[in-house]
């Protein structure tokens, strides 16, 4: 169960199993349901079987390539909205032509992507609108804006006589 009761579900398609293990571990730690495909084909089975909430996508996967995955999904109907994240080596203006086209919900190059900005990523995919903060990802490891301080509502002292000396 997530904060929001009820388990989410989220199939990591990741040939890197090392990589995948770790995405694995810290989403179950956050409460998530984890799955996980290494290559194409076991991905696409895996995604019609489950239905899950999140997708996150390796473009670069044997069998079946990233880029071809989320063209069949969008041609399904089991994988037309199952919301996508492309999670890649390549940088994305070397990545296939079209690929924001098919609808996804971001591009993030793994070298660049650490593991807290994947934690946050994820949970901003997956927060309900109306749960949300905020609606921004900052992937500057900026600190989070604090809330203003509460006004002080402790009652007005009386002024100081300053001209008395201390006593010792």
């Amino acid at each position: 169960m997530d904060q929001f009761g009820k388990s989410q579900k989220i199939v990591i398609v990741e040939d890197n199993v090392n990589l995948a293990e770790i995405y694995k571990t810290r989403l179950e730690i956050l409460g998530y349901l984890v799955l996980v495909a290494h290559d194409g084909i076991t991905a696409l089975n895996l995604i019609e079987k489950e239905l899950p909430d999140l997708v996150l996508l390796d473009l670069m996967v044997p069998k079946v390539a990233g880029d071809q995955i989320l063209e069949t999904m969008r041609k399904s109907d089991w994988g037309r909205t199952i919301p996508v994240f492309i999670i890649s080596n390549l940088n994305e203006s070397d990545a296939p032509a079209g690929i924001r086209g098919m609808g996804i919900e971001g591009y993030a190059v793994k070298a660049n992507l650490s593991n807290d900005q994947l934690d946050r990523l994820v949970d901003s995919i997956l927060t309900p609108p109306d749960q949300k903060e905020g609606d921004s990802l900052d992937f500057n490891n900026n600190p989070p804006p604090q809330p203003a301080p509460e006004p002080n509502t402790a009652p007005p002292q009386p002024p100081q006589n300053n001209d008395q000396q201390p006593g010792f």
